[in-house]
């Protein structure tokens, strides 16, 4: 299998760590316009680095693309893989509108190809277990409260360095929660409100959201958000249920107690952008429907499609 990564920030180096763990697996070229590319190659040792993703789909060997570019590129450059003949997984958000979102599903439903987001909450172990635990019949979601929380008052990516686009609380990272709900609680959300804080003068965004679900059978989600927070930094999940509390802190997880619970054994690594990047590949080789495939989280951008209308009111 030969990988073509467009994007090589931080996220798309969490690719390349994870890429050089799975068997039989190759990393051809990389694709940056602002990121020296030619850097990540050589200490990838990739054969090939351009700044331009058309240079990588020209490759014939390119069996799959990984898009780790900023979220206003995503959903045009999904399409622009397919219309090549190659598979794409693209980093989260899939789009930063729904029908962004929408054009990248119908290209794919007539392509053919594996187009999978990366909703790495559906991989993480610590939240797989809980899935387990779900889908075996013996824990029920009653509420999932989770912070997603940054001290980010400057446009600067996860290394610290200047961004060449704008974050966004409601299409990336509320994004990753409001897709876990819907996942765990296995049914649709049929009710959602919610409020943000004022607007940062320089970067145009809220810097504080709060958003409330709700899933057919009463299951509530409550999310706050915040690029204001001067604390401990990352998202905290903590599932209560019929039969526990489980408190998800990414690839760690305890009980309401605090007591660690060992999800080492859950699958074959504790990295979470590489199972992800597992399912891809494994997708693609028996010729199936991946785990967080386009369509199966089309639900996600169209209630963050709701909620900003909510908020254009």
């Amino acid at each position: 299998m030969r990988i073509a990564l467009a994007g090589a920030g931080a996220f798309g180096r969490k690719h390349l760590d994870g890429l050089k763990n799975i068997d039989d697996v190759e990393v051809v070229s990389v694709i940056d316009p602002v990121a020296d590319a030619a850097a990540v190659a050589a200490e990838y040792r990739i054969p090939h680095h351009g700044t331009d993703l058309a240079e990588a789909l020209a490759i014939d060997e390119v069996d799959a693309v990984i898009l780790a570019t900023p979220t206003q590129m995503h959903a045009a450059q999904a399409i622009q893989c397919m219309d090549a003949g190659k598979h794409v997984e693209v980093e989260i958000p899939l789009a930063d509108s729904l029908a962004d979102a929408q054009a990248v599903l119908a290209n794919q439903e007539q392509a053919g190809l594996v187009a999978m987001v990366g909703h790495t909450r559906r991989f993480n172990p610590s939240h797989q277990w809980v899935h387990n635990k779900i889908t075996a019949g013996e824990f029920n979601i009653q509420q999932m409260d989770v912070q997603t929380y940054f001290f980010r008052r400057t446009n600067t990516n996860a290394l610290g360095e200047p961004r060449s686009w704008t974050d966004h609380l409601l299409w990336h990272h509320a994004a990753h929660t409001v897709d876990l709900f819907v996942y765990q609680a296995g049914e649709p959300i049929v009710a959602a409100n919610v409020l943000e804080g004022p607007h940062h003068r320089d970067l145009g965004i809220a810097m504080d959201m709060s958003i409330q679900m709700k899933t057919a059978s009463g299951a509530i989600l409550t999310l706050s958000l915040s690029f204001n927070n001067d604390g401990p930094l990352g998202t905290f999940f903590r599932y209560i249920g019929d039969t526990g509390t489980y408190i998800a802190r990414y690839d760690d997880l305890v009980d309401g107690r605090e007591e660690p619970i060992d999800v080492s054994q859950v699958d074959v690594s504790m990295n979470g952008i590489e199972l992800q990047d597992r399912e891809f590949i494994a997708a693609i080789r028996e010729g199936r429907e991946p785990n967080s495939s386009v369509r199966q989280v089309m639900s996600c951008y169209e209630w963050l499609h709701k909620l900003e209308q909510q908020l254009q009111g």
